[in-house]
């Protein structure tokens, strides 16, 4: 029997669940799952996920937290306990993110991530389990390179520059998470194209050049292609070292009976001189010149940011009356 595309790409690249929704990363079972504020604040809102809010709350209000440290605790309580949620379910990591209104904040982001890793160690969690998700600003990736120094791993997301994966590179960081979609839909509005042919797709082309860039240079630091929007951009990375993949595509994937080629292979890629480190200046100015990498990151952030007011929003308006708030 001919094997679905998603079993092939399996064989080719490990395959993560780019979501918060426990009924699909059941049905799916990947290795690994990534959540973000935007899937938090999705979760949420489904009503088989209340008791996750109430147990969430109720612990911030034991912890003697009030008013707005009410609901930020809440929040991260919350998080986390999809993070356990979902590792009952998947062998591998779950990555958790933090609080983007850090990301320009290396000293708050440490720790903020070091929080999260109490948390998740009250329900027996360890770190090996775990990568604290930051975006990759330059203070975000000197927080990496602090905590990675400290034997926490760290996921690198909101990633759209070949700038920014050298300096997470330099920070050794455990994973980075390169925007496949978020690239392809600028680009569509930039140049006012309706598509790209797979082989031309900017956001495609940006994780091949990464890749390319990591493997020549024998960086340690895994490569997981992230935001896709179609299936096509999937297997057009496949041989990646991680994909995450949102539980739709998934879905399209295990119907889709396609051969299944490998697009990425280290073995074909020349060896080169050791990498030397990016300073903050070149950082700064190649992010500077690179209008696509600054709009995506500081669109990125905000998005985060305000998903993350949404759900603080519900929380509100869930559990505390007026006179409260």
């Amino acid at each position: 029997m001919t094997q679905s595309a998603l079993n092939q790409l399996k064989n080719l690249t490990t395959i993560v669940a780019d979501s918060s929704d426990l009924t699909a990363i059941e049905k799916f079972r990947p290795l690994d799952a990534t959540t973000n504020p935007s899937l938090i604040t999705a979760a949420a809102n489904q009503a088989e996920n209340k008791s996750l809010i109430e147990a969430a709350f109720q612990q911030a209000q034991q912890e003697g937290y009030s008013e707005d440290a009410l609901i930020e605790r809440s929040i991260d309580i919350l998080t986390v306990k999809f993070g356990v949620e979902i590792l009952k379910l998947i062998e591998g990591r779950v990555s958790t993110e933090v609080d983007a209104a850090l990301s320009y904040d290396t000293e708050a982001t440490i720790a903020k991530a070091k929080e999260l890793l109490e948390l998740y160690a009250q329900y027996g969690i360890s770190s090996d389990r775990l990568l604290i998700k930051i975006a990759s600003t330059w203070e975000g990736i000197q927080a990496a390179k602090v905590l990675e120094r400290e034997g926490i791993h760290t996921n690198l997301t909101l990633l759209f520059g070949q700038h920014q994966a050298h300096a997470c590179a330099d920070a050794k960081v455990t994973l980075i998470s390169p925007f496949v979609g978020r690239i392809l839909d600028w680009y569509k509005k930039a140049e006012a194209v309706d598509a790209y042919p797979i082989e031309k797709d900017p956001g495609v082309l940006s994780v091949k050049n990464i890749y390319t860039f990591y493997k020549a240079h024998r960086i340690q630091t895994e490569i997981m292609g992230a935001s896709f929007r179609s299936i096509d951009q999937v297997l057009g990375l496949s041989g990646c070292d991680l994909l995450t993949v949102a539980p739709n595509l998934l879905a399209e994937l295990e119907n889709d009976f396609r051969e299944v080629q490998p697009q990425l292979s280290a073995a074909a890629i020349t060896v080169q001189a050791d990498l030397q480190p990016i300073s903050y200046a070149e950082f700064q100015e190649q992010l500077e010149q690179d209008q696509m990498a600054s709009e995506l990151l500081q669109g990125g952030i905000q998005g985060f940011i305000k998903a993350r007011e949404q759900l603080a929003a519900l929380l509100r308006e869930t559990f505390l009356s007026p006179t409260e708030i």
